[in-house]
Protein backbone atom coordinates (compact mmCIF):
# COMPACT_ATOMS: atom_id res chain seq x y z
CA UNK A 1 0.00 0.00 0.00
CA UNK A 2 1.14 3.64 -0.55
CA UNK A 3 0.80 7.05 -0.54
CA UNK A 4 0.34 9.88 -2.98
CA UNK A 5 -0.38 13.42 -3.64
CA UNK A 6 -2.06 15.32 -6.16
CA UNK A 7 -1.15 18.24 -8.00
CA UNK A 8 -3.65 19.90 -9.78
CA UNK A 9 -5.17 23.49 -10.58
CA UNK A 10 -8.79 22.36 -11.48
CA UNK A 11 -10.82 21.65 -8.73
CA UNK A 12 -13.57 19.17 -11.16
CA UNK A 13 -10.00 17.46 -12.52
CA UNK A 14 -8.61 17.46 -9.46
CA UNK A 15 -11.76 15.74 -7.41
CA UNK A 16 -11.90 13.13 -10.68
CA UNK A 17 -8.34 12.01 -10.01
CA UNK A 18 -9.10 11.40 -6.55
CA UNK A 19 -11.86 9.73 -6.98
CA UNK A 20 -10.38 6.79 -9.65
CA UNK A 21 -7.31 6.86 -7.74
CA UNK A 22 -9.54 6.03 -4.53
CA UNK A 23 -11.73 3.50 -6.78
CA UNK A 24 -7.94 1.25 -7.49
CA UNK A 25 -7.78 0.31 -3.56
CA UNK A 26 -3.71 0.83 -3.41
CA UNK A 27 -2.96 4.13 -1.27
CA UNK A 28 -3.31 4.41 1.94
CA UNK A 29 -4.03 8.31 1.93
CA UNK A 30 -3.92 10.44 -0.86
CA UNK A 31 -2.86 14.36 -0.41
CA UNK A 32 -4.50 17.03 -2.53
CA UNK A 33 -2.66 20.67 -3.53
CA UNK A 34 -4.08 22.94 -6.33
CA UNK A 35 -0.90 24.56 -7.05
CA UNK A 36 3.15 24.12 -6.40
CA UNK A 37 3.55 26.37 -4.09
CA UNK A 38 1.09 24.08 -1.79
CA UNK A 39 2.39 20.73 -3.15
CA UNK A 40 5.83 22.23 -1.87
CA UNK A 41 4.59 22.95 1.52
CA UNK A 42 3.06 19.71 2.08
CA UNK A 43 6.45 18.08 1.02
CA UNK A 44 7.98 19.56 3.96
CA UNK A 45 6.21 17.22 5.97
CA UNK A 46 4.78 14.03 4.30
CA UNK A 47 6.52 12.11 1.95
CA UNK A 48 4.48 10.48 -0.74
CA UNK A 49 5.47 7.27 -3.04
CA UNK A 50 3.96 8.85 -5.97
CA UNK A 51 2.82 12.32 -6.81
CA UNK A 52 0.49 12.63 -9.97
CA UNK A 53 1.33 16.47 -11.33
CA UNK A 54 -0.34 18.16 -13.85
CA UNK A 55 2.48 19.94 -16.11
CA UNK A 56 0.13 23.32 -16.15
CA UNK A 57 -0.18 24.91 -13.00
CA UNK A 58 -0.43 28.40 -12.04
CA UNK A 59 2.60 30.16 -10.67
CA UNK A 60 5.29 27.62 -11.12
CA UNK A 61 4.51 24.80 -13.71
CA UNK A 62 4.86 21.07 -13.41
CA UNK A 63 8.40 21.47 -14.56
CA UNK A 64 9.66 24.39 -12.63
CA UNK A 65 8.30 22.57 -9.47
CA UNK A 66 10.30 19.62 -9.64
CA UNK A 67 13.36 22.07 -10.32
CA UNK A 68 12.63 23.16 -7.04
CA UNK A 69 12.77 19.95 -5.11
CA UNK A 70 15.41 18.54 -3.30
CA UNK A 71 14.27 15.66 -4.23
CA UNK A 72 11.51 13.75 -5.90
CA UNK A 73 8.95 11.31 -5.78
CA UNK A 74 8.13 8.82 -8.30
CA UNK A 75 5.85 10.93 -10.73
CA UNK A 76 3.41 10.45 -13.26
CA UNK A 77 2.19 14.00 -15.12
CA UNK A 78 -1.07 14.23 -15.97
CA UNK A 79 -1.76 16.60 -19.02
CA UNK A 80 -4.34 17.96 -21.90
CA UNK A 81 -0.83 18.31 -23.83
CA UNK A 82 -0.10 15.06 -25.80
CA UNK A 83 2.16 16.17 -27.81
CA UNK A 84 4.24 18.26 -25.52
CA UNK A 85 3.95 15.45 -23.17
CA UNK A 86 5.49 13.06 -25.59
CA UNK A 87 8.25 15.58 -26.29
CA UNK A 88 9.50 15.81 -23.04
CA UNK A 89 9.12 13.13 -20.97
CA UNK A 90 8.69 9.71 -22.91
CA UNK A 91 11.24 8.45 -20.67
CA UNK A 92 12.54 8.80 -17.31
CA UNK A 93 9.11 9.06 -15.45
CA UNK A 94 6.75 6.39 -14.10
CA UNK A 95 3.82 7.38 -17.40
CA UNK A 96 1.94 10.55 -18.42
CA UNK A 97 -1.80 10.44 -18.44
CA UNK A 98 -3.61 12.98 -21.04
CA UNK A 99 -6.88 14.04 -19.60
CA UNK A 100 -9.74 13.37 -19.67
CA UNK A 101 -8.11 10.16 -17.72
CA UNK A 102 -9.23 6.95 -18.07
CA UNK A 103 -9.60 4.50 -15.41
CA UNK A 104 -8.17 1.74 -17.61
CA UNK A 105 -5.17 4.30 -18.68
CA UNK A 106 -4.61 4.87 -14.54
CA UNK A 107 -4.01 1.04 -13.68
CA UNK A 108 -2.25 1.01 -16.52
CA UNK A 109 0.44 3.39 -15.37
CA UNK A 110 -0.23 2.25 -11.70
CA UNK A 111 1.12 -1.43 -12.34
CA UNK A 112 4.84 -0.12 -13.40
CA UNK A 113 4.81 1.50 -9.91
CA UNK A 114 3.67 -2.15 -8.70
CA UNK A 115 6.36 -3.74 -10.17
CA UNK A 116 9.10 -1.85 -7.88
CA UNK A 117 7.59 -0.76 -3.97
CA UNK A 118 9.53 1.53 -2.85
CA UNK A 119 11.74 1.00 0.22
CA UNK A 120 12.02 3.34 3.40
CA UNK A 121 15.31 5.28 3.18
CA UNK A 122 16.71 7.97 4.68
CA UNK A 123 16.48 11.42 3.56
CA UNK A 124 19.64 11.31 1.82
CA UNK A 125 19.69 7.86 0.53
CA UNK A 126 21.13 7.05 -2.40
CA UNK A 127 17.87 5.64 -3.88
CA UNK A 128 16.37 8.86 -3.43
CA UNK A 129 15.94 10.56 -7.09
CA UNK A 130 16.42 14.48 -8.74
CA UNK A 131 15.06 15.63 -11.24
CA UNK A 132 17.60 16.95 -13.87
CA UNK A 133 16.72 19.29 -16.88
CA UNK A 134 18.19 20.61 -20.18
CA UNK A 135 16.59 22.74 -22.32
CA UNK A 136 13.73 20.21 -23.36
CA UNK A 137 15.87 17.09 -22.46
CA UNK A 138 14.66 15.74 -19.03
CA UNK A 139 15.92 12.99 -16.38
CA UNK A 140 14.98 11.39 -13.13
CA UNK A 141 18.42 10.44 -11.57
CA UNK A 142 19.26 8.58 -8.74
CA UNK A 143 21.97 9.81 -6.49
CA UNK A 144 23.53 6.73 -6.75
CA UNK A 145 23.56 7.27 -10.45
CA UNK A 146 25.72 10.65 -10.27
CA UNK A 147 29.54 10.13 -10.03
CA UNK A 148 30.24 13.69 -10.21
CA UNK A 149 28.96 17.49 -9.29
CA UNK A 150 31.11 20.05 -11.04
CA UNK A 151 30.25 23.86 -10.41
CA UNK A 152 29.87 26.64 -13.41
CA UNK A 153 29.02 29.39 -11.51
CA UNK A 154 25.55 29.19 -9.69
CA UNK A 155 25.03 26.24 -11.29
CA UNK A 156 26.42 22.78 -11.36
CA UNK A 157 26.97 20.41 -14.13
CA UNK A 158 25.45 16.49 -13.17
CA UNK A 159 27.74 13.64 -14.29
CA UNK A 160 25.86 10.79 -14.81
CA UNK A 161 26.05 7.84 -17.59
CA UNK A 162 27.04 10.07 -20.64
CA UNK A 163 25.32 12.77 -19.60
CA UNK A 164 26.70 15.90 -18.30
CA UNK A 165 23.39 18.40 -17.97
CA UNK A 166 23.60 21.83 -15.51
CA UNK A 167 21.32 22.30 -13.00
CA UNK A 168 20.70 25.84 -10.61
CA UNK A 169 22.12 24.42 -7.64
CA UNK A 170 25.43 25.54 -6.56
CA UNK A 171 28.18 23.13 -5.61
CA UNK A 172 28.22 24.53 -1.68
CA UNK A 173 24.39 23.86 -1.91
CA UNK A 174 24.99 20.43 -2.82
CA UNK A 175 27.39 19.88 -0.33
CA UNK A 176 24.93 20.72 2.54
CA UNK A 177 22.35 18.37 1.28
CA UNK A 178 24.00 15.23 -0.01
CA UNK A 179 25.48 12.04 2.15
CA UNK A 180 28.80 13.34 3.17
CA UNK A 181 30.02 9.64 3.73
CA UNK A 182 29.47 9.25 -0.35
CA UNK A 183 30.10 12.56 -2.17
CA UNK A 184 33.28 14.02 -1.24
CA UNK A 185 34.04 17.94 -1.71
CA UNK A 186 37.42 16.90 -3.16
CA UNK A 187 38.22 20.71 -4.71
CA UNK A 188 36.36 24.12 -4.73
CA UNK A 189 34.75 23.28 -8.10
CA UNK A 190 33.88 19.51 -7.78
CA UNK A 191 32.29 16.68 -5.45
CA UNK A 192 32.89 13.35 -6.51
CA UNK A 193 30.63 9.94 -5.56
CA UNK A 194 33.63 7.89 -3.75
CA UNK A 195 31.70 4.98 -4.81
CA UNK A 196 33.03 5.29 -8.51
CA UNK A 197 36.78 6.32 -7.59
CA UNK A 198 39.01 2.84 -9.00
CA UNK A 199 42.53 4.56 -8.18
CA UNK A 200 44.07 7.19 -6.03
CA UNK A 201 47.77 8.68 -6.71
CA UNK A 202 50.13 10.41 -5.03
CA UNK A 203 50.30 13.96 -6.79
CA UNK A 204 52.40 17.35 -6.62
CA UNK A 205 52.91 18.95 -3.32
CA UNK A 206 51.28 16.34 -1.01
CA UNK A 207 47.86 16.08 -3.36
CA UNK A 208 46.12 13.00 -5.01
CA UNK A 209 44.92 12.40 -8.16
CA UNK A 210 41.44 10.41 -8.50
CA UNK A 211 40.95 8.17 -11.28
CA UNK A 212 36.68 7.23 -11.55
CA UNK A 213 35.71 4.14 -13.50
CA UNK A 214 34.54 6.52 -15.76
CA UNK A 215 37.95 7.05 -16.67
CA UNK A 216 38.01 10.62 -15.50
CA UNK A 217 40.68 12.17 -13.63
CA UNK A 218 40.34 14.44 -10.81
CA UNK A 219 43.06 16.68 -8.54
CA UNK A 220 42.37 16.83 -5.17
CA UNK A 221 43.49 19.70 -2.74
CA UNK A 222 45.70 19.30 -0.63
CA UNK A 223 43.39 20.01 2.83
CA UNK A 224 41.16 17.40 1.15
CA UNK A 225 43.72 14.94 0.32
CA UNK A 226 44.72 14.91 3.61
CA UNK A 227 40.94 14.11 5.04
CA UNK A 228 40.86 11.19 2.10
CA UNK A 229 44.48 9.72 3.18
CA UNK A 230 42.69 10.07 7.09
CA UNK A 231 39.52 8.40 6.01
CA UNK A 232 40.99 5.49 4.00
CA UNK A 233 44.20 5.13 6.37
CA UNK A 234 46.29 5.81 3.29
Amino acid sequence: MKTCLVVEDSRLARKELVTLIEKTGLFTEIKQAQDAEEAKTILESYDPDLLFLDIHLPGKNGFEFLESLDYSPEVIFTTAYDEYAIKSFDYNTIDYLLKPIKESRLLQALEKLKEAPKESIPSKGLDRQVFVRDGERCWFVKLSEIRLFESVGNYSKVFFKDEKPMILKSLSYLESVLDEDVFFRVNRQQIVNLNYVVKMDNWFNGKLKITLNSGEEVEVSRRQSQRIKSMFSL
